[in-house]
């Protein structure tokens, strides 16, 4: 009988990814995919040497299962074309095997370094694989190495799961035509997950598009996952980023319209992230394609990869409705509260180009145009006051007035 030689790994490493990606409103968490990061909450990796063991013998074949030729599908991945070629490679490999739902996938690559951060950047890139919940488990050999991933749900219960996720989406975009513009697309998108989707910490599944689509209910990851999936869908470019926002871990977008790149967090558009009542006039919609200059002031992305530089101002919302003020005009700006108030609209909202320009137009709003135009409210409504609430936005330098029409 021949002496058949058993295959014993030489390192194995316990890696946790993507779990508990929870965003909160001064606070978040998401678990870092290199074990080497001290920055954030990481389970320390185990790892078990074995060198006095036989090691697995090297093959005269093909070592692995045949890479369905996906490069055409694959290359569009923002975090793929980052990778090396032989990353991209190792990207195809473990891809096949998740779609196949292999509980154990075998591939050419023996540094688990590099292992984790292709799953990592593979699951940043296709959400759809939300059965994969970003723990995994690898076993590395002397040529090749072997990835355990942890499905949330497989068989007949993931069939189920995924026909429910396919109506979700579809229902979504039944709601937008065909002709709508690259924004009127991206906007779209951020209006419907904010109508339809509730931050909740307690969600099932929150690390996932499901739980946003499906359930209705998520965290900065969700929605993030969400938002580039159908916008995927909608043939609008669509990176999932992640960071810090607030002195938290975070996750947002960025996005591509009509050749360039903007900002959005959807999360933080949701007033229901800051335990507001989920209302059209309280949508932040400074969040809805930003610059990185307004972004990152209480955002940083994370240094995994280079992001694209988002510096265009035009589709800024505040821009489109000619809200945005680079000189502080108070005649214009008590001319368009009054409009406001006339047109019965719920709010008014205006955003300043700097922050000089915003703290001298914040005092003045306050203390003299506010009840200037509550006046004229009371006057034009028959009301015996003019009442009014507002915020002010010390980050992205806008102010929101509330109009109340009934005493």
């Amino acid at each position: 009988m021949a002496n058949r030689r058993k295959k014993h790994p030489v390192w194995r490493w316990i890696l946790l990814l993507l779990v508990l990606a929870a965003c909160y409103t001064h606070r978040a968490q998401i678990v870092s995919f290199f074990r080497d990061r001290t920055d954030l909450s990481v389970e320390a990796a185990k790892h078990a040497e074995t060198a006095d063991e036989p090691e697995k013998e090297a093959s005269d074949g093909v070592a692995y299962s045949a890479i369905p030729d996906t490069e055409e599908e694959v290359q569009d991945g923002y975090y793929y074309r980052k990778l090396e070629e032989d990353e991209q490679t190792l990207y195809k490999e473990i891809l096949r095997g998740v779609r196949d739902k292999e509980r154990v996938i075998e591939v050419g690559e023996t540094d688990t370094e590099v292992v984790g951060k292709v799953y990592q950047f593979l699951l940043y890139d296709r959400p759809e694989l939300f059965w994969c919940t970003g723990e995994m488990t690898i076993t590395s050999y002397v040529f090749s190495a072997e990835l355990e991933p942890v499905y949330t749900w497989t068989g007949a219960e993931l069939e189920k799961r995924q026909q429910k996720l396919e109506a979700a989406v579809e229902r979504c975009l039944s709601g937008i035509t065909t002709d709508a513009s690259d924004y009127q697309r991206v906007k779209y998108v951020f209006r419907y997950l904010v109508d339809t989707v509730d931050y909740d910490l307690s969600a099932e599944n929150n690390q996932t598009l499901y739980s946003a689509l499906v359930g209705g209910k998520s965290v900065c990851a969700g929605y993030s996952k969400a938002a580039q999936y159908l916008l995927q869908k909608l043939g609008i470019p669509c990176i999932y980023v992640t960071g810090t926002a607030e002195g938290g871990d975070h996750a947002w977008n960025i996005v591509k319209c009509n050749g360039r790149y903007y900002q959005m967090d959807v999360t933080f558009g949701d007033p229901t992230f800051a335990g507001a009542q989920n209302t059209p006039s309280n949508i932040n919609y400074a969040y809805l394609c930003c610059t990185d200059e307004d972004l990152y002031r209480n955002h940083t992305p994370s240094d995994i990869v280079e992001l694209p530089e988002c510096k265009a101002e035009d589709l800024d919302y505040y821009v489109l409705h000619d809200r945005y003020y680079s000189a502080y005009d108070r005649d214009a700006i008590l001319h368009e509260m009054n409009q406001s108030i006339e047109e019965r609209e719920e709010s008014f909202d205006c955003k300043f180009a700097t922050k000089q320009l915003f703290q001298e137009a914040r005092d003045d709003l306050v203390e003299n145009l506010l009840p200037q135009a509550a006046r004229n409210l009371a006057g034009w409504y028959g009301l015996s006051s003019g009442r009014y609430s507002y915020v002010v936005d010390d980050t992205f330098y806008t102010i929101t007035v509330y109009w109340e029409y009934e005493n």
